[in-house]
């Protein structure tokens, strides 16, 4: 077992001081969390006991949920989002057993460039909601290093008022790689919280623009985020996000900003004319408002308020839901699919030949890829599956 070891940081003072005592920790090997991650080592050896349990049954985690545990809810959260697949089977055991208690809250996603100020409105938005009696759940995507597979998860920071409220929940969670602003497990760790007795939900994207469409699918009102002096009309049009969007808010108006968020505002609104409403029945249109001071917070909120009561009463409210989760099922198949192929054990073993065939120059990806497809086996993938609604029926391999 690889022990701690402990090295200088980049920088140190040249004298001595008691008052500096800052070291650079090496991350744990060999020992490995029964979730995700690492413990301690004192705890593997068995000197020191846990504070809390490392394993939970099924009856713990929905007990737990929907007591509104917040420590249980996130434990939950992280076995939804684990890759491992003896954590999946009782991973969506849980989610089948709350399915009931969800559907209640509304979501809204928020999505805009880096900079426009999202997780800063989301704070000001959420401390008015709280200050009103609503219980909010907020589900940051931090984008993750293409290099080193990492995320900073630093979101959370800008939120420091909202992450100490009992009636606020804050869930940062890595992008993972997977394209369209959220991650692989947003709507699984959604449908939590809901069950948690969280009645507004917000769901905040990785912050790229042009690409963030996939919380479309998930959200019932969607807001882009905007600044001043984001281009001509023309570069607003091409900008296909705005076709998605039911409310566009032009952050920071204020101080020497304010003239130029109302020209920003006047200059969306003409956009707007020319791109079909993203919601049946809906006009979508610019808002101006500043998560500094406050101003145009709440009449945001009127706004949502207003797109419910129209959306439920017309139907499309419901409409949309169902829709969504057809969508939520046909990209799960997908999912599904990718990883039933890559955890098969002829592919597996096949694999590292066929990729140096091609890196040869042997065959080409083409024929490589109807090869792996021609070897795999649906028969034999079905049966290393386990039946999630009938335990009792589960078959041994």
């Amino acid at each position: 077992m690889a022990k701690y070891t402990t090295s200088k940081p980049s920088w140190v003072p040249e004298e001595k001081d008691d008052k500096f005592a800052c070291s650079v920790m090496s991350g744990i090997e060999g020992v490995k969390d029964t979730t995700t991650g690492n413990i301690n080592p004192m705890l593997a050896s068995g000197k020191m006991k846990p504070k809390r349990r490392l394993i939970m049954s099924e009856d713990e985690y929905v007990d737990g949920v929907l007591k509104g545990d917040r420590m249980v809810l996130s434990r939950a959260i992280t076995l939804i989002e684990s890759n491992s697949s003896k954590h999946f089977v009782k991973a969506q055991r849980v989610l089948q057993r709350l399915l009931p208690h969800t559907g209640k809250a509304l979501r809204i996603g928020i999505t805009g460039v880096p900079g426009a100020g999202k997780s800063t409105i989301i704070e000001a938005f959420g401390n008015m909601l709280c200050d009103r009696g609503h219980r909010v759940a907020v589900l940051s995507v931090d984008p993750t290093s293409s290099v080193t597979r990492g995320s900073i998860l630093g979101d959370k920071t800008r939120m420091g008022t909202l992450s100490r409220r009992q009636e606020a929940y804050i869930r940062p969670s890595p992008a993972g790689g997977t394209l369209g602003g959220v991650a692989r497990k947003s709507r699984e760790t959604m449908l939590m919280c809901e069950a948690a007795g969280y009645d507004v939900i917000l769901i905040e994207t990785v912050g790229v623009g042009q690409s963030e469409t996939t919380v479309r699918s998930m959200v019932d009102f969607f807001m882009l985020v905007v600044l001043t002096g984001a281009g001509d009309d023309l570069q607003g049009i091409k900008k296909g996000i705005m076709e998605l969007a039911d409310a566009i808010v032009i952050n920071k108006a204020d101080g020497d900003n304010l003239l130029k968020a109302k020209v920003a505002r006047g200059e969306y609104e003409r956009m707007i004319e020319y791109i079909r409403p993203a919601t049946e029945g809906w006009q979508t249109h610019a808002y101006t408002c500043s998560a500094y001071t406050k101003d145009g917070i709440p009449e945001l909120w009127e706004v949502i308020r207003a797109f419910r009561n129209m959306t439920e009463n017309s139907g499309v409210f419901q409409k949309r839901r169902k829709k969504q989760l057809l969508e939520w099922m046909h990209s799960m198949i997908d999912e599904h699919l990718h990883s039933l192929f890559f955890e098969d054990p002829v592919i597996t073993g096949r694999m590292p030949e066929v990729r140096e065939a091609v890196l040869q120059g042997v065959i080409s990806p083409t024929q490589a890829v109807k090869e792996l497809v021609n070897m795999f086996d649906v028969d034999r993938a079905a049966r290393r599956q386990v039946d999630l609604f009938h335990p009792e029926r589960e078959t041994r391999t």
